[in-house]
This record gives C-alpha cells, structure tokens and sequence, in this order.
C-alpha cells in the first residue's frame, strides 16, 4: 500500500498527478472519502498528469465525463447519486472501464461492479494535523508511486 500525507490542496492534485504517470487504458481508480477530502481535486490532478486540457468537474449529475485529448481516454465518474446498480449498465460503463483510465468518486456504492484489479484509494481527513491535512491510502497498485 503506497500512503501519502497532503497538507494542502496542491499536494492532493500532485498526489494524482503522479498516479496518472502509471495510468493506462482499463485502469480503475476507485475513490472514497467523505464529502470534501478532495476526491474531485485528486481526479483534476489525475486529468492534469494524463495532459487532458479540458476543465475537470464533478459529474454528479451526468455520472460520467468523458475526456479524449490526454495520452488516454480518461472518464470521470461520480456514483453518489446511483439509486440502482442498472443505472450503470445503462450508460455502458463496461465499455468505459475497458476503453480507457477511469476515476470513480464514490466507488464503493457500485462495488459490485468493480474488478478485482482496480486500485482502491481513501481520502481521510485528520482535523487534529490541520484543516486542509488529508491522508492518501493507496491499495491495488502494482507500481510503486
């Protein structure tokens, strides 16, 4: 498991940054963590390290984003407002997760779904260490970051 501290938003960017440098077409990253630890700043990182130029937000509404100017085809997912599990196989995500690098926020509402290879990283926040501190737990990785 690859752990990291982030003691402000910049380092959290950074932090998925680095991660894009070993991503690659049907890669799953899996992101959980409560409401803003900074899945969304983590996922503009990853974006940025995979040279997408386009401005990365949250789809929340629209579940998926679809991003096709970095190295490879990126897709965004937000999953908090899956009611049914259907709803995914709706908008095709076996495709997305076997065309390119996907981030998914919320991951764990859509566990059943996810291979056993994706990597799996928890955003915690520490009020304690400060409050912008974050820890970054990274598991699933065969490389190290």
């Amino acid at each position: 498991m690859n752990s990291f501290e982030s003691f402000k938003a910049e380092d959290t960017y950074n932090i998925g940054k680095k991660l894009a440098g070993v991503a690659h077409p049907g890669m799953i990253v899996c992101l959980d963590g409560d409401l803003g630890v900074g899945k969304t700043v983590f996922t503009k990182g990853f974006a940025a390290g995979l040279g997408v130029t386009d401005s990365v937000s949250s789809p929340t509404f629209t579940i998926v984003q679809e991003y096709t100017d970095g190295r490879v085809p990126f897709y965004h997912f937000d999953v908090y407002r899956i009611a049914d599990i259907e709803e995914m196989y709706e908008i095709g995500y076996e495709d997305y997760f076997a065309e390119g690098a996907c981030v998914l926020e919320w991951a764990s509402i859509i566990k059943d779904l996810i291979p056993p290879d994706a990597v799996w990283i928890k955003i915690t926040k520490d009020l304690e260490k400060g409050f912008d501190y974050r820890k970054i737990e990274i598991e699933g990785l065969k490389e190290e970051l």
